[in-house]
């Protein structure tokens, strides 16, 4: 397992966090997503095979834009 952490740009509210861990939980691997739209972070654990293009992906897919936080 590892933890990957991303800064999320778009995020306002509850229905933004909602709208990201529903897309993120569909990826296979995924074992549990913290996201906060008051600090604008998204901590994903999973299975080393999660890939973050995949991730990426599915915050784009929620509507908002994300980058791989160091």
């Amino acid at each position: 397992m590892t933890a990957n952490q991303y800064q999320v740009t778009g995020m306002t509210c509850g229905h933004c966090e909602m709208s990201i861990r529903e897309e993120v939980s569909a990826i296979a691997g995924v074992e549990d997503i913290q996201v906060s739209a008051q600090t604008g972070k998204l901590v994903v654990t999973g299975a080393d095979s999660v890939q973050d293009a995949d991730i990426l992906a599915a915050v784009a897919e929620a509507g908002y834009s994300a980058v791989r936080a160091s």
